[in-house]
């Protein structure tokens, strides 16, 4: 599999947790706030779905603060994190050491259908636009049929995610894509769309109101979206 980004994150790894801290800071939360809702929406989708995947991929895993999560509220019996920066990688494997999680570059993954849900969050924005087919490619090939394939990233109509993104170095020259163009990606790439979500839109300060945000998860005004698809058979 050729690159689909290159290794701008090994300069970022150890100041990662920092710089993104220093990022969402507007938000009042910090970042376990953002992992935890996400991983749980997705449980709550996957139930849905009367699906419970055992074995996970987390595409882009970086430096690997999904994966416990996952493990956790998905009740999955291992975690594969892939990415291309050696050096978060690295680190993942110092931070999370259980026989439940490994992590791999991604051209030491290759894909073999064995997967029962691919999960990656903002990974695509930090893929160049012409390597992105190539990149869903791989994630199709790595899903057992049938497969579930969470894609999250930040929702460039919302204000607040593209200040957000200013002030993080590894964000700024990003390319972001809509959750429309992310739904004709994922079309093009064989998937089936069973969902899309937007989710985060008050801010700490307006905590009082987020009981509202699951009602309005359909509307595009969510700092960050999901698009939940699943690998035709």
């Amino acid at each position: 599999m050729k690159k689909t980004t290159n290794n701008i994150f090994d300069g970022y790894a150890d100041d990662y947790d920092a710089a993104l801290a220093e990022g969402i800071s507007v938000s009042g939360e910090d970042k376990d706030y953002f992992v935890r809702g996400r991983v749980e929406w997705l449980r709550g989708c996957l139930a849905n779905q009367e699906t419970a995947p055992a074995r996970i991929m987390d595409y882009g895993c970086g430096t690997g603060s999904s994966a416990p999560h996952l493990l956790e509220a998905l009740r999955a019996e291992s975690i594969v994190g892939t990415d291309q920066s050696p050096k978060s990688l690295e680190i993942a494997r110092k931070t999370f050491r259980s026989e439940h999680f490994r992590f791999v570059a991604i051209d030491d993954c290759p894909p073999d259908a064995s997967f029962d849900l691919a999960f990656c969050n903002g990974v695509f924005h930090h893929i160049a636009p012409g390597l992105r087919d190539e990149a869903v490619a791989y994630i199709f090939r790595s899903l057992r049929p049938g497969g579930i394939f969470a894609f999250w990233e930040n929702n460039p109509w919302n204000p607040g995610t593209r200040l957000v993104m200013r002030r993080i170095p590894f964000d700024r020259d990003a390319a972001t894509l809509s959750a429309p163009a992310a739904k004709r990606l994922l079309r093009k790439g064989g998937f089936e769309i069973l969902r899309t979500d937007f989710l985060f839109i008050f801010p700490r300060t307006l905590r009082r109101l987020r009981w509202i945000e699951p009602r309005c998860s359909s509307l595009p005004i969510g700092a960050q979206y999901q698009v939940l698809c699943r690998k035709r058979v």
